[in-house]
């Protein structure tokens, strides 16, 4: 299940997300890309 979540995001980081999001079809939005982007670091972490 997911939930909702508020957070804070440096505006650069935003407008890099949205340039990624309508320079491609890999994304449908921003919580898609930031819950890939989470789901990488998580298993870069696990792999230490």
């Amino acid at each position: 299940m997911k939930k909702p979540i508020s957070a804070t995001i440096d505006e650069d980081i935003i407008n890099w997300i949205e340039k990624e999001i309508s320079n491609t079809r890999k994304y449908r939005n921003k919580s898609h890309l930031i819950e890939i982007a989470l789901d990488a670091l998580r298993k870069k972490e696990v792999r230490k």
